[in-house]
Parts: structure tokens; sequence; C-alpha cells
């Protein structure tokens, strides 16, 4: 039977598949503290990127929002509306719903995005998502490879004015992004691909530990 790893040993596996990543290590751990904290107090993560990173934002939502290493049980008390209220229609839907991380992607919203950037100013387009959608205590990630896309540090501030943490997702340098987000993290690379190649096993492992924190004691091996 597939063994269900601890958070520990999920971070632990990171970083001794990528020991090039140890650099980072403390910036990883306060993103996932943070992304503990606000899922503790009801909250959620937003999370933006461009071209490659626009991809990756999606890629993370998508391991948030469903089961990702193991099968996680839905929210008891919905299933047990969904079983009262509507039967065995109910308990059907209840059985294969899983259970949830929130979380939005600000590159997925067409409509909204094409109209602000026409009508008002393109690099503010995830500023405005998340001055709609953010509250006080959620994280924004916004991943930009040079730590300089101004539409990333135009939410960034945003972020900080309304009280969300603002953890960044870029390269070694950091650029602007390490004096102005909360955390963060720097992946050890200088070149576009590359920062993008460990930005993925980066944001693997941090849904992954949040999976087995929030659902570990419950989840079944997939």
């Amino acid at each position: 039977m597939k063994k269900i790893l601890s958070e520990e040993e999920i971070r632990e596996e990171l970083f001794a598949r990528y020991p090039a990543l140890q650099g980072c290590r403390d910036d990883f751990v306060a993103m996932f503290n943070a992304c503990v904290r606000a899922y503790e107090n009801g909250g959620k993560v937003l999370v933006a990127g461009n071209g490659g990173s626009a991809a990756d934002a999606e890629h993370i939502v998508g391991e948030l929002m469903k089961s990702f290493l193991v099968r996680r049980p839905a929210d008891e008390k919905l299933c047990g509306e969904l079983k009262e209220r509507f039967g065995e229609e109910g308990a059907k839907i209840a059985a294969d719903l899983e259970g949830c991380l929130s979380a939005i992607p600000l590159t997925s919203m067409p409509a909204l995005s094409t109209a602000f950037l026409n009508d008002v100013d393109p690099l503010l387009v995830f500023a405005q998502m998340l001055s709609g959608y953010g509250r006080p205590g959620d994280v924004f990630i916004g991943i930009s490879t040079s730590g300089n896309s101004k539409n990333i540090l135009n939410a960034v501030m945003v972020a900080k004015a309304a009280g969300i943490t603002a953890v960044a997702l870029t390269g070694e340098s950091g650029g602007k992004c390490r004096t102005l987000a909360d955390i963060c993290v720097r992946v050890p690379e200088t070149e576009t691909f590359k920062i993008q190649e460990y930005h993925l096993p980066v944001y693997h492992a941090l849904c992954a530990m949040l999976e087995a924190h929030f659902f570990g004691d419950v989840a079944k091996a997939r």
C-alpha cells in the first residue's frame, strides 16, 4: 500500500532531491506557514503570473482545489446536507466530491481581465482582481522569474495595503519583489526556463505539504 507522507517528509524530500534549493529553505517554510495560517482562519490563496508563470499559477490552484497525492474526503457537513436534502442522488454526489483548499488563479478570467486592461490599465489587472477577491489574512503568491514584473509588483502593493500576505516566487536576484514582498522564495537560477524548472518542485512540495497538514489524518492513498 502506498505510504502517505507527512509534511516534514515531503519538505525534506524536496531538499534532498534538489540540494541547490537549500538556500530557499527558510523562505519556503515561511510561505508554507503563511498558507497554513490563511487556511486555518478561513482564508484562501490567490495566485498570478505571466506567460509560463501564468500556467504555473493555474497548476498550483489545480493541486490545491482537489486531491493531489492522496484522496481527500469532502467536508462532512456538506456531505451530510447533500444526503439529507437529496437522498440517493445527494449521496452519490457526496461520495465523489473531494476536499478543497480554497485557491483562485487570477489568470483565468478573460472577460474581466480584458475589459479592465482595455478600459483602464493592463498593468493593474491582477491588482484589481486582488482588491476584489482578496481579504485580510489571505495569501497572494505572485510568480515572476525576474522579480520585476510590474503587474505582479502592483498586486503585491495592493496585497500589503489590504492585509494580505504577499509571497513572491522568483529567480536568484528576487528583483524588486525581494524587498517589497513579505516573503520571497528565490530559486538559484538566472535564466527564465531554468528558474521555472525549479519553481515546479517548490510549489508541488508546497501543495503536497498543505494537503498532508490538512488532510493527512483522514486521507487515503490514491
